[in-house]
């Protein structure tokens, strides 16, 4: 199994399946709008404008569970972005990321990648996970690490 077998709505309604980015590194975030790390989005941006051409996507996956910190609809999810940080990666409905209601592809990578002492569950908006080109996880980091502090880890996934 990798994350190529699960699929999501994306911002806009639609069905996708993430075998469509199969081949590509992927940076996976959950994100939110009122969020102290919420300025991180501009430093998702500057990673994906450097290396999209290289074949990274980055993934945003809006959630609400923490501090309910995404409590706007998907449309002022996607105006507050592009306004705000000139997103233009792709993004997703909002999703749980834990609990009985997670998304799959959430459950998936929590299990490939737990976090600190061994927890699965995502502790709070902006933890990353970083996806090889065969779609498995290859890292887990952090709500704290900036985009920019991957580009290390990013630049090894997009070499192999």
């Amino acid at each position: 199994m990798t994350v190529y077998d699960f699929s999501a709505k994306t911002i806009t309604g639609e069905d996708k399946s993430l075998k469509d980015y199969e081949g590509k590194a992927l940076l996976i975030v959950n994100v939110a709008s009122k969020c102290g790390f919420t300025p991180q989005y501009k430093g998702l941006q500057e990673v994906y404008d450097k290396y999209k051409d290289q074949g990274l996507e980055i993934l945003g996956f809006p959630c609400n569970q923490f501090g309910g910190q995404e409590p706007g609809t998907e449309a002022d999810i996607t105006s507050f972005c592009e306004l705000n940080y000139g997103v233009n990666f792709p993004m997703f409905a909002k999703i749980d990321v834990k609990g009985d209601k997670a998304h799959p592809l959430y459950t998936y990578m929590t299990e490939q990648a737990p976090g600190l002492l061994g927890m699965k569950a995502v502790k709070w908006n902006f933890t990353k996970f970083l996806i090889g080109k065969d779609g498995k996880v290859v890292g887990r980091f952090a709500p704290q690490t900036k985009p920019v502090d991957l580009e290390v880890e990013i630049e090894k996934v997009l070499g192999e």
